[in-house]
C-alpha cells in the first residue's frame, strides 16, 4: 500500500510507540485534567504538529546535519531537557488555590504539547531509522509513500490521544470531589517531568 511493506506491523508499531510512556502523553493526561475535553484535545492536536514536523525534518535528513554536527544536537537536546525540567519544578512549587501552571485555554495547551514534541530530539533519530523499515524498495514512491506514513501516524495518534483524553476526563471527574488527590496527581507529574528532562539531559 502506497510502498510501505508490511502496512499492518507499520501501525502495531505506531500503536506501541504511542503507549510508550513519555512527555507527550504525560502532556494528554495534565491537559486533560486541567483544561478538561477541550484541553485535551488541544494537547492531542500539539503531539500530532509536532510529530508531523520532526517526521518531515527527519525525512529532509536533518537528523544526519545533528549527527554531523553534535554541538548542534545536544543544544536541541538540552533545550528540550531544561523545558521539560522546568515545567516539572513549576508543579512541584505550585501551591494549593494557585494558578494552573498549564493555562486553561485550549490553544495553549495546543502549544505546550507542540513544544513539548518538538523539544524531543530522540524523536528525529527514532523516525529517521524507523521509516525506513517499512519503506518497499520496490514500490517506493518517494514523498507519496512517506506521505501515507504520516497520515497514517496523524490518525492514530488522533485515535489514541482521543481515548486517552476520555479515560483522563471520566477519572478526574471522579477525583475532583477530592482536591487532595488532584495535588498529589500534580506532584507526581512534576516529577516525572522533571526525571524525563534529566533522563534526556544524560542520554547520549
Amino acid at each position: 500500500m502506497f510502498g510501505i511493506a508490511d502496512y499492518g506491523a507499520f501501525v502495531a508499531a505506531i500503536i506501541l510507540f504511542l503507549a510508550i510512556p513519555g512527555p507527550g502523553n504525560l502532556a494528554l493526561i495534565t491537559s486533560t485534567s486541567k483544561g478538561g475535553i477541550q484541553g485535551g484535545l488541544g494537547a492531542t492536536f500539539g503531539v500530532i504538529a509536532g510529530d508531523q514536523v520532526l517526521m518531515w525534518a527527519a525525512v529532509a535528513g536533518v537528523a544526519t546535519l545533528l549527527a554531523t554536527y553534535p554541538a548542534a544536537f545536544h543544544a536541541v537536546q538540552w533545550l528540550g531537557a531544561a523545558y521539560l525540567a522546568w515545567l516539572g519544578f513549576k508543579m512541584l512549587t505550585a501551591k494549593p488555590g494557585s494558578a494552573p501552571v498549564l493555562n486553561i485555554k485550549p490553544h495553549h495547551f495546543f502549544q505546550q504539547a507542540f513544544t513539548i514534541t518538538l523539544l524531543n530530539p530522540k524523536a528525529i533519530v527514532f523516525y529517521m531509522a524507523f521509516f525506513p523499515l517499512f519503506v518497499d524498495p520496490a514500490r517506493h514512491q518517494g514523498l507519496l509513500t512517506f506521505g501515507a506514513m504520516a497520515v497514517t501516524v496523524a490518525f492514530l495518534t488522533f485515535l489514541y490521544g482521543l481515548t486517552a483524553v476520555l479515560l483522563t476526563h471520566f477519572l478526574a471527574e471522579r477525583m475532583r470531589a477530592n482536591p487532595k488527590i488532584g495535588r498529589t496527581l500534580e506532584k507526581l507529574a512534576g516529577v516525572f517531568l522533571v526525571g524525563f528532562g534529566i533522563k534526556l539531559a544524560l542520554s547520549k
